[in-house]
Order: C-alpha cells, then sequence, then structure tokens
C-alpha cells in the first residue's frame, strides 16, 4: 500500500451475519464472553436469556432497554416480592448471587478452543448443575441450554472462536476483570 492510504482491516468475527444489524456487531464486540460480575447485572442477563429461548437474541437486544425500565432494573428483590427472611434464607445457601453462579466454573472463565460453531455445544455438565442448583431455589425456565447460553453471554466460559478477534482479548483479561452491566 502507498503511504497516507487508509489500510483496510478486516475483522474476523466468530458467529455475527454479514448483514447483522450495528447492534448484533456491538453486543458481539464488547459484551458477549466478557466476565460480568455482580448480583443485579447477572440476575438481569439470566433473565434475558429466558426470554430469548425460542427467539432470536437480536430481538431480546433490541428490546433491552424497555424490558429494564418494565422490570424495574432487573431488581430481584422486588421483582420476587420475596420478604425479608425468604432473600436471606437463599443468601445463607449460595451466598451473593454473583457468587453463587460464578462457582459452576471454578470463580474463572474456562477457556474453550473452539474452531467452528458446530464445535458448541448446547449444553454442558456445569450448564446442567447450574440448572438442577437454580431450579432447587425457586427459579423457573433455566434449563441447561438457556444456562449455557448464559453462561457464554456472561464470560464464565469464551466460546468465540479461536479465529475470532474476541477470543485473545478475553483470555488476555484479568481474572477479575468486570465487564458491562447492560
Amino acid at each position: 500500500m502507498n503511504e497516507g492510504t487508509p489500510e483496510s482491516v478486516t475483522i474476523t468475527r466468530c458467529w455475527t451475519a454479514a448483514n447483522a444489524s450495528p447492534l448484533m456487531l456491538e453486543y458481539h464486540d464488547r459484551e458477549w464472553g466478557v466476565p460480568l460480575h455482580g448480583d443485579q447485572p447477572l440476575f438481569a442477563k439470566l433473565v434475558l436469556d429466558g426470554f430469548q429461548a425460542g427467539l432470536s437474541w437480536s430481538i431480546i437486544l433490541n428490546k433491552r432497554a424497555r424490558f429494564l425500565e418494565v422490570f424495574e432494573g432487573f431488581d430481584p428483590e422486588r421483582m420476587a416480592r420475596y420478604d425479608r427472611r425468604r432473600i436471606a434464607r437463599i443468601q445463607e445457601k449460595g451466598g451473593s448471587f454473583g457468587a453463587f453462579l460464578w462457582r459452576f466454573v471454578g470463580g474463572v472463565p474456562k477457556h474453550n478452543a473452539r474452531r467452528s460453531l458446530r464445535q458448541l455445544p448446547a449444553r454442558t455438565k456445569e450448564s446442567d448443575r447450574m440448572s438442577e442448583a437454580l431450579i432447587e431455589r425457586g427459579f423457573r425456565f433455566v434449563g441447561p441450554t438457556i444456562c449455557y447460553a448464559f453462561m457464554q453471554a456472561v464470560g464464565m466460559v469464551n466460546d468465540h472462536l479461536v479465529t475470532c478477534f474476541r477470543h485473545g482479548d478475553l483470555q488476555r483479561l484479568p481474572a477479575g476483570q468486570v465487564g458491562s452491566t447492560g
């Protein structure tokens, strides 16, 4: 190339289509797979993943702001209308919600090295255990497939393909790196 001529930069992504919306590209590039911590952001993401079942994530992503508004920011205390004793009892069993969820991957992201989308499982033994534990605690619509999609989205597992520019970026994050709370 000649000096002063802008170079064409090709970004390789693992699952976004050529006709993906800017919102989906932004989600892939900045949120999906980034380790997320905090009780409320994790609760919100789990609820959104439940809504996504059977729909495209693009639909949910486009409606996320409205979900946050309607569900009072996904405040689990308001949503569940539990009394203080029930909330305390749940927290006694698992500590904070975030710590409870992250224990299924040993507290740190699991980095996979998948080369094609066909290698992505729908569920794992970890998502099976998470699903069972959530159901034991009164959650509904949290099957192993939803739990695995959630684990991917919040960075408990790095399932960006090794050819995707985000795979290596996420491997280099410090173990406790907090991601977006969107």
